[in-house]
């Protein structure tokens, strides 16, 4: 079980991904609770607009899976503040792919931002949280990570990967007293998601998801998954054998 966090007042988080989406949303909701908030990604501008509307709101862009420049802000980010409490690994990438689609560089590309680099940034900072004596990571991964999904043939192992990842971490860290949390989300209506040519069900707003995220953190458990009416079903069908998930899902898919 990790240690629930309920009161945000002086809680330094630092979240990578956050210049739009649920990352964005999730600043704007901590921060609103009294939150020490970082925001990181690539997009200076939009994360300075986010500041502007929060002046509380530390700045500090750059490319996540530029390994190096992640340690600069994390050296920067400790100076100041002598510690974090949680960092959230909210940036990802999606490019809806079917088998025959499958692009290399594509798949180089969805690799270093949805898995590499938190992995790498991960290796960083336990240390860190260890010798400060607590500490949580939180991983923004996908449903589509549960099973193989069609149009998901190279974003959905990516999310597979991250989900094993935290599991892995949770089992070797939470003996230590550090918490980790996976975040699963559905279809959240965000520029990733956009991108789809379907009908997406259950469609939530990136504050709706925020507010998700925030209750999951104050139950403490290791996963975070909404919205259940939807999320449910999913894992449902990761318990189905082959020959059955496979016809379902091309029923319900009719792809």
């Amino acid at each position: 079980m990790n240690r629930p966090i309920r009161d945000w007042h002086e809680q330094r988080v630092w979240i990578i991904g956050a210049s739009s989406g649920i990352g964005a949303a999730l600043a704007t909701a901590l921060l609103q609770r009294g939150a020490h908030v970082a925001v990181s990604a690539r997009r200076a501008e939009a994360l300075r607009a986010l500041a502007a509307d929060h002046m509380e709101a530390r700045v500090l862009a750059f490319d996540f899976t530029d390994h190096a420049a992640f340690v600069r802000s994390h050296e920067e980010l400790c100076r100041a503040w002598g510690g974090i409490d949680l960092i959230v690994f909210s940036a990802g990438a999606y490019a809806p792919m079917r088998a025959w689609q499958l692009d290399a560089n594509e798949i180089g590309r969805l690799l270093d931002i949805n898995l590499r680099a938190p992995m790498a940034a991960t290796a960083k900072l336990i240390p860190q949280l260890l010798k400060q004596g607590g500490g949580a990571l939180a991983f923004v991964s996908s449903v589509a990570g549960y099973r193989g999904l069609p149009k998901a043939a190279a974003y959905g192992p990516t999310k597979a990967g991250l989900i094993n990842f935290a599991e892995t971490l949770y089992l070797d860290l939470a003996p230590r007293g550090l918490s980790v949390y996976l975040i699963n989300p559905g279809f959240v209506a965000t520029p990733m998601t956009a991108a789809n040519d379907f009908a997406m069900p259950a469609l939530i707003s990136p504050q709706q998801a925020a507010e998700e995220i925030i209750a999951g953190f104050a139950r403490g458990r290791f996963e975070i998954h909404f919205p259940r009416r939807f999320t449910h079903w999913l894992k449902l069908l990761r318990l189905l054998p082959y020959g059955l998930y496979f016809a379902l899902v091309r029923r319900f898919t009719r792809l």
